[in-house]
């Protein structure tokens, strides 16, 4: 019994991450389009203000973040997202967008509850909610990962206690329109259950689409719960800070919950964080157009494989999620991959797709001629692999 591992954590899928670190750490040169954080440091100002930080920092912080902090993330939400903090919704800091989805199920869900994600979803939500002892409900999505409302209709059982939506999507790029949204919004509403919205690549739309966010309507306070990071736009993935919205019934079991597993946000990234909102969008936006110049590069190095496979459009976020014309499991194919054309994706099976082979591209994490030599890799490897 020494040996004995809950049986929970044993149905946890094994995080794709390190597998594919080490694949590459064995095959040097490896060029990896794996990974999902952006090539660009954090704004100069974070690394200024950590050098003269308070008197007090390294003491116990408020458990829902430092007020500076929360004043900033309240302004940002108002002017860029239109969504109010007031009464009846409440931002909290978190460590990353991550602890703030899992403090959400811990909130909202107990045992056996279940949770809709759709496929493709992001892998950690479904570790987490397998994690808590729910059951994650896996809805499909159409051909072009767009919502399929009727399906999501149908997955509601009396066990339902939240659906989940991200958007714009890791892994696949797509942006959900304001409409499919509102109307997951109004099912939550009607149900008595919570719209989780992951916004983590909120600033990272292309072309004529635009960020929604689901709480900016008046009437969503109540089943509604919002995710937000600073580690994509500002390139602060490792300082683990991120914030959540919440309904006011949901702030003290959050509270709890992050008092158990936290004590309080890092003092020390908050102060990083505050230096990055005070900079704000300003910062990011040259950086997130210079990534739609790479995304329209890598988009045009797909057509001449239009006969091997089918690449829904990447409308926002730094993915696309290949559909492959081939029967092979898509975790060989990650392999061979890498050992025989020094090139990093990852298998889509680990996002929920299992009905056909997939692979995810990451375009966000290199310099973009590193990029193109990346997916030059790829579309050669894809083309000997695939061969017909």
């Amino acid at each position: 019994m020494s040996n004995r591992v809950a049986r929970r954590i044993e149905q946890v899928q094994a995080p794709v991450i390190p597998i594919v670190g080490k694949m590459i750490s064995d095959h040097p040169g490896t060029i990896s389009l794996g990974q999902g954080i952006v090539h660009y440091p954090p704004p100069p100002s974070v690394f200024t203000r950590i050098q003269q930080p308070p008197e007090n920092i390294h003491r116990y912080g408020d458990v829902c973040g430092d007020e500076v902090l929360l004043e900033l993330i309240r302004q940002k939400l108002w002017e860029e997202n239109r969504i109010e903090c007031g009464h009846d919704a409440r931002p909290i800091v978190t460590a990353g967008s991550n602890m703030g989805f899992l403090n959400a199920i811990l909130a909202i869900a107990d045992i056996g509850d279940e949770i809709i994600l759709m496929s493709p979803y992001y892998f950690n939500h479904e570790m987490a909610i397998t994690i808590t002892g729910c059951r994650p409900v896996i809805v499909p999505t159409t051909e072009e990962y767009q919502l399929d409302l009727d399906a999501i209709r149908s997955a509601l059982t009396e066990r339902t206690r939240a659906i989940v939506t991200v958007s714009p999507n890791n892994p696949c790029g797509v942006i959900y329109p304001p409409s499919d949204l509102l109307a997951v919004g109004e099912l939550c509403a009607a149900r008595g259950i919570y719209h989780i919205s992951d916004e983590a690549y909120e600033y990272f739309v292309y072309g004529a689409n635009t960020h929604y966010s689901p709480a900016s309507q008046a009437t969503s306070a109540a089943h509604t719960i919002s995710l937000f990071t600073l580690s994509k736009a500002f390139g602060m993935a490792s300082w683990r800070v991120g914030y959540m919205v919440v309904p006011e019934c949901l702030v003290m079991p959050i509270k709890k919950i992050q008092d158990t597993n936290l004590v309080c946000p890092p003092r020390i990234s908050q102060l990083a964080a505050t230096a990055a909102m005070e900079r704000g969008y300003a910062w990011c936006q040259p950086y997130v157009g210079g990534l739609e110049k790479v995304r329209d590069q890598v988009l045009e190095h797909f057509h001449p494989l239009a006969d091997l496979c089918h690449v829904p459009e990447t409308q926002g976020a730094f993915y696309a999620l290949l559909q492959l014309h081939s029967e092979r499991p898509d975790m060989e194919l990650v392999e061979a991959l890498i050992r025989d054309f020094g090139v990093a994706v990852l298998p889509g099976s680990t996002f929920g797709v299992h009905n056909r082979c997939a692979i995810r591209v990451s375009f966000g994490a290199l310099e973009s001629d590193t990029v193109l030599e990346g997916i030059g890799r790829l579309t050669k490897g894809l083309k000997h692999l695939l061969k017909r």
